[in-house]
């Protein structure tokens, strides 16, 4: 090649080559056969002699007695311009973390050989239980940790550590939330509005209560406090936050609470007032709409969406209606509402529009819903005006049952406001005959699903059931249930929008200061011991306490919670982690249900089908094998990751991680040498079945490990399936 010639064909080949068949990894008890393939090119037959030798990866020192490799030399006869297999029984020890192997085969003539490194895994495996702890107001509750008062049954088990972590007043974490609507990047009405709103919210709570103010204080001097939840709690999640795709999503949250106490910087707060007003009175425009952004025409859902949060803010005792530009703004941009629903009306008049069969549309509900907050003076309707909106709410009474779950909440305000008690009533009845209740879960409805509209939102929606149970009924255990499902979603999940941040902490603020300004704790036993914990978040009552080793027993499953007679819910858990043979592990069972199959591929006389594998089932090398794992959730999580072990004999077929979207679920499918990790985003509250395909690759007995799950949001929430071994002859 130096010489640049060009020549038709070059071969380049070793006239005997040997190249084993190594599995990525090995496990302790596994039995394994090693496997390699002997090629000769030349013409005549060779005979000769294959070893394997086994060395200590860390020492190199000889494994071969520990590995049972006593018959390491073996007899090989390969063909002219063919290849024969040589294979070697191993039986692999506990104690050696890596082997380097070296393969070598060698005739008369000719030697080849190959050496590399192999990672041996541990057969035991730490496994995290969870008892999730929740506790209603004013009710003690015991708890039952039973796999951690049943452990004494296993001789194998060795405990490694107990944690305790609870939150005894929750509602502060809509406070944390705050700073995301503050902070928002973008510069369109709705967001400029949300800042405006959340400080405005933010300077009401710090002004009313001193004992806020020092919760505040604290967070300031202990940042710890405004970790994110996907960033608490590493020692108890199976995937370290950095081995995520979330690593940055836990950065911004964190983040975002550390602003919290900037937020509530007096002297910030009163200047992010006047620039977020400042803001939106330019964008207002000379009709008193606003766009969506700069440059846009007007939106009648962005100007009704911002006359409404105005309305929130008067309803909780927050607007200043003593500025004069705030009133400008507000009675400029409800003229225009009442303009465009009066232009609606004539619409239908112009274009005959059967009046009588009309169902109004959700802008026009949104419209009559902001302005049931103002009185007649405020609204300043003229006589046109006034009968559009008579006609419209005579509608809504009429067709109140056609229109979607969030619609209903409206109309039930609307109507309660307007003095029709009768049909407001009857709404109200309809919602909580169609709602669901459970002590764990409080009250929802399971047809609160999100959707492709602005009226499809759970959050905004169920923030609105605590308004409309809470005005028109005055149903107090009703709002109470309500808090706890809008407190349980944010438990494992976070609120995504600014406007589901803004209605969340709307709904939850509603009934005054005084749920924030409980600082008592929820008082603990632990088997016989009272918890004691060292420190305390502030605000939150978070705390964790932990037992190491042989510091806790069976006694420490029973768990007594007396909450706080102020609180409508608090929560936390208990997690037991503890060393056990992968294959005796048994499956758990709680909010995560998970169950994992495999099964094998066979082509019949009317074509594929798959065969459960059992203890009686065969499987050679070369077989297809699917794996299936079903799971079942009974609410929203996110940031959900499954991890799926695999025997040592199996190849994976599809070694590309990729995103993956089947059954109605997105998700990422990274593929280890180990072990199939599965992030998903969002797991809504169901049932799903994942399946990929796996080949048997070696001949042994193999350890085939566990299934995990966890919702890293929420680690209480965790579960996994048994373990498992499979025989390939």
């Amino acid at each position: 090649m130096q010489s640049a010639q060009i020549l038709s064909s070059v071969i380049t080949q070793k006239e005997l080559m040997i190249q084993p068949n190594a599995p990525r990894f090995m496990r302790e008890g596994d039995e394994i056969i090693f496997t390699a393939k002997v090629s000769n090119l030349t013409d005549n037959t060779i005979n000769g002699k294959a070893s394997l030798e086994l060395y200590d990866a860390f020492t190199m020192k000889s494994v071969n007695a520990e590995f049972e490799n006593n018959n390491n030399f073996v007899d090989f006869s390969a063909t002219k311009k063919g290849s024969t297999g040589v294979s070697w029984k191993l039986k692999v020890p506990e104690g050696i973390d890596a082997i380097v192997y070296k393969v070598r085969a060698a005739s008369e003539a000719f030697t080849d050989g190959e050496e590399n490194a192999i990672p041996i895994l541990s057969n035991r495996i730490l496994v995290t239980e969870s008892l999730p702890l929740w506790v209603r107001g004013n009710q003690a509750k015991t708890f039952s940790f039973d796999r951690l008062i049943a452990s004494g049954k296993s001789s194998t088990i060795r405990n490694q550590s107990l944690t305790l972590e609870y939150t005894s007043n929750p509602a502060w974490y809509a406070v944390q939330a705050l700073p995301y609507m503050m902070e928002y990047p973008y510069e369109c009405a709705e967001q400029v509005f949300s800042r405006y709103y959340s400080n405005s919210i933010a300077y009401h709570i710090a002004n009313s209560n001193p004992e806020i103010k020092r919760v505040f204080d604290s967070w300031k001097n202990n940042p710890s406090s405004l970790t994110s939840n996907l960033e608490k709690n590493q020692e108890l999640k199976q995937l370290l936050l950095e081995e995520t795709p979330w690593v940055l999503q836990a950065q911004n949250e964190t983040e975002r609470k550390k602003r919290v106490a900037l937020l509530f910087d007096m002297n910030k707060m009163d200047n992010e007032l006047k620039t977020a007003l400042n803001k939106l009175e330019k964008m207002q425009l000379p009709n008193g709409g606003w766009p969506w952004f700069n440059g846009y025409s007007d939106d009648r859902y962005i100007t009704q969406y911002i006359v409404t949060g105005m309305a929130h803010l008067k309803q909780l005792g927050v607007l200043d209606e003593s500025d004069e530009k705030l009133n400008r703004m507000l009675n400029n941009a409800i003229q225009y509402c009442n303009a465009r629903m009066l232009e609606d009306y004539n619409n239908l008049i112009k274009y005959k529009v059967d009046l009588e069969k009309h169902v109004p549309s959700n802008l026009t509900l949104q419209y009559l819903y902001g302005a049931s907050y103002f009185d007649n003076n405020k609204l300043n309707l003229n006589i046109e005006q006034q009968k559009a909106a008579d006609y419209y709410r005579g509608q809504i009474k009429k067709f109140w049952t056609s229109y979607s779950l969030y619609e209903k909440g409206m109309i039930a305000l609307v109507m309660s406001r307007s003095n029709e008690t009768t049909i407001a009533s009857a709404v109200v009845k309809s919602l909580k005959e169609y709602s669901l209740s459970s002590e764990e879960m409080g009250m929802y409805w399971k047809d609160n699903i999100a959707g492709y509209y602005w009226y499809q939102a759970p959050i905004e929606t169920h923030a609105l059931m605590i308004e409309v149970f809470g005005e028109v009924t005055k149903d107090a255990k009703a709002v109470e249930d309500l808090k706890v499902w809008l407190l349980r979603q944010k438990q494992t999940t976070d609120w995504k929008t600014t406007r589901a941040t803004a209605e969340a902490c709307y709904a939850l603020l509603l009934r005054g200061t005084d749920l924030l300004a409980d600082k008592e704790l929820a008082m603990i036993t632990v088997g016989r011991l009272l918890v004691k914990p060292e420190s305390v978040e502030a605000g939150t009552g978070y705390f964790k306490t932990n037992w190491l080793g042989n510091n806790f027993n069976a006694d420490f499953g029973k768990v007594s919670v007396t909450p706080s007679a102020n609180n409508s819910l608090s929560y936390g858990a208990m997690y037991w982690q503890y060393f056990e043979d992968i294959d005796k592990v048994t499956a758990s069972n709680n909010n995560l249900q998970i169950n994992k199959q495999l099964f094998l591929n066979q082509n019949t006389a009317t074509g594929p089908v798959i065969k459960p594998i059992t203890d009686n089932t065969e499987l050679a090398v070369g077989d297809l094998i699917t794996v299936r794992i079903e799971i079942r959730v009974d609410r929203n999580m996110e940031y959900v990751h499954m991890k799926d072990m695999r025997a040592s004999g199996f190849e994976p077929v599809n070694v590309l991680s990729t995103y993956k979207y089947q059954g109605g679920l997105g998700y990422y499918e990274a593929t280890g040498d180990a072990a199939t990790n599965f992030f998903i985003s969002y797991l809504t509250k169901g049932t799903y079945v994942f399946e990929y395909k796996l080949r048997a690759t070696h001949s042994g007995n193999f350890s085939n490990g566990i299934t995990t799950i966890q919702c890293m949001y929420a680690p209480e929430f965790t579960s996994h399936s048994e373990g498992v071994r499979v025989k390939i002859k």
